[in-house]
């Protein structure tokens, strides 16, 4: 699993690999650990998979606010507005970064045995998109 932090632009400020059993919302502070410059963003956006209280949480203590949509079944009640949720129409560019990463033959199926192998041509394809 690719996971990216980008810029407004859509230019990749975090880049990382982890495997596909683990669920997005506990790799989100191993992505940080890639993050190529020194400040944090002040807004996270996500998809619906990243709508979790415990990642809400642990984002606002580090000052960074997560953007994402509820899910259907949530039991809790909500914690987001309109106005914070019209930034999620911004998502467009995190999925333009993942479509120029994918333009890349050799990333579109991992065929790398070790992993430190595709992160490299992961880090790769983000040196040539910048």
């Amino acid at each position: 699993k690719i996971m990216a932090i980008v810029d407004r632009h859509g230019l990749p400020l975090s880049v990382s690999t982890h495997a596909a059993n683990h669920h997005e919302v506990r790799l989100v502070q191993l992505c940080f650990d890639f993050y190529m410059i020194e400040a944090k963003p002040e807004n996270l956006i996500g998809d619906r998979a990243y709508d979790s209280d415990a990642l809400d949480d642990e984002l606002r203590s580090q000052g960074i606010e997560m953007i994402a949509p509820h899910r259907s079944n949530r039991v809790r009640s909500l914690t987001q507005d309109g106005r914070r949720l019209r930034r999620y129409t911004r998502r467009w560019l995190v999925e333009r970064f993942f479509a120029w990463i994918q333009w890349r033959r050799r990333l579109l199926v991992r065929w790398e045995f070790y992993p430190q192998n595709f992160l490299g041509f992961v880090q790769l394809a983000c040196l040539l998109i910048l």
